[in-house]
């Protein structure tokens, strides 16, 4: 177990880094097939799938592109595919459950290993000791 513990921060990384890449993947599909930026709810979508995909992707700003891109998966799930159907495989929202809860726990962690957000804190806090 002390293995895996002292992997954590890799592990989150890892998380935050696939799950950042497929939204950003999802938001880039929309845009090619020729969603309108201005159609309503999937050109908003597909930009917030675009833009906080990539920065959940490279750590930066995770927890406020996190709960950004959850709060959209959440209003996606209950606006467009909750009323098809109570449950989410009745309703075709499986994914966008899914990309909702995971941004919420990138809310709570924030970025892990391997992220920008990462590099600004030691860089201040390097700063602040040097100071």
């Amino acid at each position: 177990m002390q293995f895996l513990e002292q992997r954590r921060d890799q592990a989150l990384a890892l998380f935050r880094i696939v799950i950042g890449l497929f939204f950003l993947i999802h938001g880039v599909q929309k845009l090619l097939k020729g969603t309108s930026l201005l159609s309503w709810p999937a050109g908003p979508a597909s930009l917030i799938e675009l833009i906080g995909g990539a920065l959940v992707l490279i750590g930066l700003w995770t927890r406020w592109a996190a709960l950004i891109s959850s709060g959209a998966m959440a209003y996606a799930y209950f606006v467009v595919h909750q009323p098809r159907g109570l449950l989410p495989i009745q309703n075709g929202g499986e994914l966008a459950a899914v990309y909702c809860w995971a941004f919420l726990l990138l809310v709570f962690t924030g970025a892990g290993a391997w992220s920008i957000d990462q590099l600004r804190t030691a860089s201040k806090k390097r700063s602040l000791t040097n100071a």
